[in-house]
């Protein structure tokens, strides 16, 4: 339990945004670090491969995103305020008063995100939501040239800053970026896991790059590996909250992990899905049903790879995701990783055929 927490503090609190994911490289291939070979594609991605050349199982691909929503400084103003772009979807009530960190090139500096103070709005201005465009990250530079001298230029990235905590139950944690730094911590206890483990197949672990801005690591990963099975590791919205209802988001923290029957970019193997869920009643291990109308993950690109990769979406369910604090529930991650190890056991090439034949 306590090394569990230690990893994940550490991935929660790593910063890397789309497009900046060299500092979560770091945990990842600490972690595994003698467990599997390493292997990058040319956009970020990191593979960590366990290769059984005497079967002639399926190649599975387990894929989770390094990146996290951020920023990224577009403009400074003659005043030393930072104009930015965000990188993944933001929702402006999330943001204003909130600390991110800004990677100049001379070190981290802290900001906060401004916009113009509510005592001097009019009433109709106090009615609308600040839109991203009339905000700034103030860095405390007197003006442009204080933050230049700081090293903040265009381009540079900005990170929600939040400390990691566990909860008062001892079982929840609060965060940053668990959407998806969770998945990579599945990824990683699943590769540790098989390392000294017979499998009837090929595992690749795949830490994917800019998920949050087009589920561009995926396709480019997916075409490096040809898997024939892909199994991807993400977050859901998690239900079980004021004014969410059932229909809207099913999941609910510490109720077990989620299988996912649809979201706006994929529907799962129907086969693959109803075997993950026998498998998972037959071992006592909990799980709930997941479906997102608005978002999709790695899978969107992973299953329409060449002729088709048969694959499924494995879900933590989190609250508050895409803002600067996360929840999940270690009981969740827990049995993720425990649900996918006995996975990856069984699926050879018999069970491969008929997950073909759906």
């Amino acid at each position: 339990m306590k090394q569990n927490i230690k990893w994940l503090k550490r991935y929660s609190e790593t910063c890397g945004v789309s497009g900046f994911e060299g500092r979560m490289k770091e945990p990842l291939l600490e972690r595994l670090k003698g467990k599997a070979q390493v292997s990058y594609d040319k956009l970020g991605s990191v593979v960590f491969s366990i290769e059984r050349k005497e079967e002639k199982g399926p190649r599975v691909m387990l894929a989770s995103h390094m990146d996290e929503i951020g920023f990224m400084v577009k403009h400074i103003t003659k005043e030393g305020f930072l104009r930015f772009v965000c990188l993944g979807g933001w929702w402006e009530q999330v943001m204003l008063g909130q600390r991110v960190t800004v990677h100049g090139s001379k070190g981290d500096i802290a900001g906060v995100i401004g916009s113009k103070p509510p005592h001097i709005l009019t009433a109709e201005e106090r009615n609308k939501v600040v839109q991203k465009k009339d905000m700034y990250i103030d860095i405390g530079a007197a003006d442009e040239e204080q933050a230049r001298a700081f090293g903040v230029a265009e381009g540079c990235a900005v990170t929600p800053y939040a400390e990691f905590a566990v909860m008062a139950d001892g079982r929840s944690l609060l965060g940053k970026a668990w959407d998806n730094r969770i998945g990579c911590a599945v990824m990683a206890d699943v590769i540790d896991a098989l390392s000294d483990v017979k499998t009837p197949n090929t595992v690749f672990g795949v830490a994917t790059v800019q998920e949050e801005v087009g589920l561009r690591g995926a396709q480019t990963s997916v075409n490096m590996l040809k898997p024939d099975i892909a199994l991807v590791i993400d977050t859901c919205i998690a239900g079980g909250t004021p004014g969410v209802a059932d229909d809207t988001a099913s999941a609910k923290i510490g109720k077990g992990i989620a299988i996912t029957i649809y979201d706006a970019g994929m529907l799962p193997n129907i086969a693959l899905r109803n075997f993950c869920l026998d498998l998972a009643k037959e071992l006592e291990i909990p799980t709930q049903i997941s479906f997102s109308e608005g978002g999709a993950t790695d899978g969107g690109k992973i299953h329409l790879h060449d002729a088709g990769v048969i694959t499924l979406t494995f879900s933590v369910p989190t609250r508050y995701i895409h803002s600067h604090n996360g929840i999940i529930h270690i009981d969740d991650y827990e049995g993720a990783v425990r649900l996918i190890v006995e996975i990856l056991k069984r699926l050879d090439g018999k069970l491969y055929q008929q997950l073909l034949k759906g």
